[in-house]
């Protein structure tokens, strides 16, 4: 099986040794998104919800790169510094996500880089199958 390697220029520059995104077969793996925004390459403004927000803006570019979006996630990694903070996350992540509902961890760390919030990662699908018909792409 092939590892096809994703690097989006839509998404944070990867600064060390590590792609944005991985794909095997059908399946992406997604390395964390942090809520930088692309352009500034500053933390954006506001609290969690702003936060949660913009890193799953950029999970986005780099799933939608690798020939996949975000109604295809499968399931997501959340890293929270407050798991306080989870109302807000999850507000961002039915907004980004809407009806869409895939499984998800979410994980207390005692920090994250440039002092951001929370990070997100993923997998996902590139083709979805649907039962009794042939493979489909959407």
């Amino acid at each position: 099986m092939t590892l096809t390697v994703t690097q989006s220029d839509r998404a944070l520059p990867v600064y060390g040794p590590y792609s944005h995104a991985i794909t095997v077969g059908d399946l992406i793996y997604t390395s964390g998104q942090i809520p930088l925004d692309p352009v500034s390459m500053e933390v954006v403004a506001g609290g969690i919800k702003e936060q949660a927000a913009q890193a799953l803006a950029n999970l986005r570019a780099v799933l939608q790169t690798a020939g996949s979006d975000l109604d295809r996630v499968v399931k997501t990694t959340v890293f929270l510094v407050d798991l306080a903070d989870f109302a807000g996350l999850n507000e961002a992540y039915v907004a980004a996500f809407e009806d869409h509902r895939p499984a998800r961890s979410t994980v207390g760390v005692s920090s994250l880089p440039r002092g951001v919030r929370v990070e997100i990662e993923a997998v996902a699908v590139r083709r979805l199958v649907f039962p009794g018909a042939p493979l489909a792409t959407r």
